[in-house]
C-alpha cells in the first residue's frame, strides 16, 4: 500500500511484479555500475551516475541520446530504506540547493510478493501540467521500458 493518496491530477504510476528480490531491486538503484546498465532506455544510455546513498545526499545521473544529446538528472535523496523504500525530488540539485524549476519526486517501493517483488515507482509532480508534460515525454513507455531493463538485471543478481 502506498504511504498517502494517489493524486489523479498531479501523480503518475508505474508498478509491476518483478521475479527479483528486494534487494536486488534495491541495488540497482543504488549502486551506479549497475544503475548506468539498467537507467535510460534504449537507444539511451546511462553515460554515468554519482550517488551519494544517504538523506539529503545528491545524486546525478546522465543519459546521453542517440545523437549525442545529454540529459542530466540531478536530485536529491529524502528517505533511504534499504531493500524496501527509495524516495528522491528534483527540487535540489545538490544538498539543500534549490531547483530552478522543481518538477518531481519519486517513491519508489519494494514489497515482497509471493517469489517477486511488487514494485511501484509513484511519482508526484508538482503541478497539473508538470504530470501532462511527463505523461507527454513519454513517461509511460520511457519507464516501461526502463523497468524492463532494470527487472532483467535484478533478475540475475
Amino acid at each position: 500500500m502506498m504511504d498517502e493518496e494517489f493524486d489523479q491530477q498531479r501523480d503518475l504510476l508505474l508498478e509491476r511484479l518483478i521475479a527479483a528480490s528486494p534487494e536486488a531491486l534495491y541495488r540497482c538503484w543504488t549502486e551506479p555500475a549497475l544503475l548506468v546498465r539498467w537507467f535510460a532506455p534504449m537507444p539511451w544510455r546511462t553515460l554515468s551516475a554519482e550517488l551519494d546513498l544517504r538523506v539529503g545526499g545528491a545524486s546525478l545521473v546522465v543519459m546521453g541520446g542517440p545523437n549525442g544529446e545529454k540529459i542530466p538528472c540531478p536530485g536529491v535523496y529524502l528517505a533511504l530504506e534499504p531493500g524496501r523504500r527509495i524516495v528522491s525530488t528534483d527540487a535540489y540539485v545538490r544538498p539543500w540547493l534549490p531547483s530552478a524549476r522543481p518538477f518531481m519526486t519519486l517513491i519508489l517501493s519494494f514489497t515482497p510478493e509471493g517469489e517477486g517483488t511488487r514494485y511501484r515507482a509513484w511519482v508526484r509532480h508538482w503541478s497539473e501540467a508538470d504530470r501532462q508534460e511527463h505523461e507527454a515525454m513519454g513517461f509511460h513507455r520511457g519507464w516501461g521500458l526502463c523497468t524492463d531493463q532494470l527487472a532483467e538485471l535484478a533478475a540475475t543478481l
